[in-house]
């Protein structure tokens, strides 16, 4: 996917003028937060079972090498190949390589965020090889032309009256007039639609949850069965997926999916958790016979060796962003690239440059509740400090910031003018609030959307220091 806008300021500005997308994001608090937490009351082993993923995931991070070449062995037995793959460039490369192989006209896209990192579909429509995203939501926003807006739910900013006149306006061999009112009839539509694409598709393509070394399996979790049409019905079957989603036996990856649901959608499992080894073999029903597994590098390399190594664990889940006020606020597409929300605030700027992504560690209130939601227990607001102070070292203060702390120095040095200095702030901050907050210089942008409370008409040191008189009267 490439780089839509990387000016979040003003991409947040349009985002919160945009009433129609105001009124898609109201969506979220019901949608992904109260199911999230009626999912992990249900299960009282819910923090036992996220101290054992975040024990699963750091010994798979520290033999990360082992388990990938142990994989590749148990890939190659059952009859696959694995396709090493260091950036992006070479993942396109050797994807549509393999689909020309296979003479394919049409790709069957499961749902992949991967294949959005390194932008497949430009790459396969520029090859000529027509991808047709299968998940509902991708669909959507492919006929839209748009990127996805939620790693799980990518059309999450668009209401139904949106789906309907894009399906209008892409489906012009239907009626005319028929009635699109109810989602089930928007759902039903695109069922009859890519039902003959998942039967003409020469090649399908699946992202992976979750990559098990002990027996070569790739895991998928969806909810609407596409994955498995992608994966059965089409004679090859590509799996693109990043090297960090490896883990070592079958019983960690199901601990990891007994959270992933939970944290994602609310629900105690994934309609569909769909396991895959190796291709079709002379005695199955149905499957590719041909199986390829692109395991891609792009950066992650990188974070192993450095301060965003937590960042690895993340199962993308999304409930960092379904948690964050600033996403649901403005939307995904405010923050620019593949990843919204506080885990894109981590990952941005680190595969596409602090340069770029500059502005995305700061677009938080650091209000912690990601890091509190997040089942694999990262860091999150730490992470977006260390590039908080990476741009800081890279841009400098801005003069207005080094003036404000030259004036404080100087103030903080002389106990009688610092003094002085407080009691005229808040005198005028007192009479700035009564007028709403609006006449406090540089802080404009802040009270223009919030109410700016009274300071009280003492300090607290001066409390302080009167009660301690009073307890030196009173002995």
């Amino acid at each position: 996917m490439k780089i839509t806008s990387p000016d979040f300021p003003a991409n947040a500005r349009r985002a919160l003028a945009d009433g129609e997308l105001q009124r898609a994001l109201g969506n979220v608090p019901e949608g992904f937060q109260k199911k999230r937490a009626r999912a992990r009351d249900a299960l009282p082993e819910f923090d036992r079972l996220s101290d054992l993923a975040v024990e699963i995931k750091n010994h798979t991070l520290d033999y990360l090498d082992l388990y990938l070449e142990a994989f590749e062995s148990r890939v190659h037995e059952a009859g696959g190949q694995v396709h090493w793959c260091s950036d992006a460039a070479a993942a396109r490369e050797t994807i549509i390589a393999l689909c020309r192989a296979a003479g394919a006209r049409s790709v069957a896209k499961g749902k992949s965020m991967v294949t959005e990192e390194i932008a497949l579909n430009d790459a396969l429509e520029a090859a000529g090889i027509r991808p047709v995203e299968t998940d509902l939501g991708e669909y959507i926003i492919q006929l839209r032309h748009e990127p996805p807006s939620h790693i799980i739910a990518p059309a999450i900013h668009l209401n139904k009256e949106h789906v309907a006149d894009t399906f209008r306006a892409n489906h012009t061999a239907l009626d005319a007039a028929r009635d699109l009112e109810a989602p089930e009839s928007l759902l039903s539509e695109a069922r009859q639609i890519l039902r003959e694409e998942f039967l003409a598709a020469d090649v399908g393509i699946t992202g992976a949850n979750f990559l098990i070394a002990e027996t070569g399996t790739a895991t998928i979790v969806t909810n609407e069965g596409n994955g498995d049409l992608s994966q059965t019905l089409p004679p090859v079957q590509i799996v693109v997926a990043s090297i960090e989603k490896i883990v070592p036996t079958l019983e960690d990856a199901m601990t990891l999916t007994r959270l992933l649901a939970r944290s994602a959608t609310g629900q105690e499992m994934s309609v569909y958790t769909s396991f895959t080894t190796g291709p079709r073999r002379a005695d199955d029903l149905d499957g590719p016979r041909e199986f390829h597994v692109v395991l891609l590098d792009n950066g992650r390399s990188d974070l192993l060796a450095g301060p965003m190594r937590d960042m690895l664990r993340c199962i993308k889940c999304a409930a960092c962003m379904n948690h964050c006020p600033v996403y649901a606020s403005v939307g995904g597409h405010a923050y620019g690239w593949v990843y919204p929300g506080p885990m894109g605030a981590v990952l941005t700027p680190q595969f596409i440059g602090i340069e770029a992504g500059a502005h995305l560690p700061h677009a938080s209130s650091f209000c912690g509740r990601c890091e509190a939601v997040c089942p694999v227990q990262i860091p999150l607001p730490r992470l977006m400090r260390f590039w908080r102070d990476r741009d800081f070292a890279r841009a400098g203060p801005v003069r207005r910031d080094k003036l404000a702390l030259r004036f404080w120095r100087l103030a903080a040095r002389r106990p009688r003018l610092y003094r002085l200095g407080e009691n005229l702030a808040r005198r005028a901050l007192r009479l700035a609030a009564r007028a709403g907050g609006r006449a406090v210089p540089f802080f404009g942008g802040w009270t223009s959307v919030r109410d700016l409370p009274p300071p009280e008409k003492a300090s607290l040191a001066a409390l302080l220091a009167a009660r301690n008189q009073k307890r030196k009267s009173s002995v």
